[in-house]
């Protein structure tokens, strides 16, 4: 009996966790009798809410560029000011996390012995391991070499240009000079004044500062899923096998791993179990 009690708090307080969030986005429907109350067991609120959530998301596509250049087979992502981290994973599974009016410009498909891509503005990677396939970034000022690695590129048009390695190790060229620098975790390459050096890592929080407000846009749910796992330490997000090709358009805001599983299946119109740590998420029933 205590065990069921405990688990109706649990579904309580998620629920509620969700109202608020939909609440405070706007995107729950305006009704004259109080919602809140009858929140949890509203079927037809909750497609409500599920619609208002799509219509969100389909809304918020106009601060995000996604075209194909004219005559080349390449993509341009780019945000916008005052937009939350618009999240992308690369067909090699290496994930760009773009921070406001920053832009990537990337092949629809990567060489088979390099992967190389344009970035303007800041910017979190994180590269998944090909030592035959080394991954590029070049910017303005410098070119950045990595195998398989996570770092920060702060790279603004006629501004300083600054890369601080979370993980592995990455090399850095000056295009102006040639000048190139290995940095490794807990390091940072500097370049002012057409001097490039290495330093100590200070600011550390700026890895985290990413995944405050992150929205993805037409992404698949395996590497939403992906994403979010690899970044939560207590509680794993788990998908059946055929929703992996989903595609899924999302904002999150300082969401809990609970939350984030709610809003997956209201715009997908999926269920989810929880197993422990583990949400479970499939096929309605």
């Amino acid at each position: 009996m205590k065990s069921r009690e405990e688990k109706q708090q649990k579904t309580d307080k998620a629920w509620n966790e969700l109202y608020a969030r939909l609440e405070q986005d706007g995107l729950l429907p305006q009704a004259d009798a109080p919602v809140k109350q009858h929140f949890m067991q509203s079927v037809p609120l909750r497609w409500a809410a599920c619609i208002a959530l799509l219509l969100a998301g389909t809304v918020a596509a106009w601060f995000i560029k996604a075209n194909f250049y004219a005559g080349e087979d390449k993509l341009l992502l780019a945000n916008e000011k005052g937009k939350p981290t618009l999240v992308t994973t690369f067909e090699d599974g290496s994930i760009a996390y773009l921070s406001e009016q920053a832009s990537v410009e990337y092949p629809r498909h990567f060489a088979e012995d390099s992967r190389e891509i344009y970035l303007k503005g800041d910017a979190f990677f994180e590269v998944s391991s090909n030592k035959q396939r080394p991954f590029v970034i070049e910017t303005q000022q410098a070119r950045i070499e990595v195998v398989g690695t996570t770092f920060n590129v702060r790279s603004k048009d006629n501004e300083s240009f600054s890369l601080s390695v979370r993980t592995g190790k990455v090399k850095v060229t000056s295009k102006k000079s040639g000048e190139s620098v290995f940095v490794t975790a807990g390091q940072t390459a500097l370049l002012r004044d057409d001097q490039l050096r290495a330093l100590q890592t200070r600011d550390f929080d700026q890895f985290n500062r990413y995944l405050k407000f992150i929205h993805f846009k037409d992404q698949r749910l395996s590497n939403v899923v992906r994403i979010i796992n690899e970044n939560t330490d207590s509680i794993q997000l788990k998908i059946s096998p055929e929703l992996g090709d989903r595609l899924l358009t999302v904002t999150f805001h300082n969401d809990s791993p609970q939350t984030m599983a709610q809003l997956i299946c209201l715009a997908l119109n999926l269920e989810l179990t929880v197993q422990q740590n583990i949400i479970n998420i499939n096929q309605p029933r």
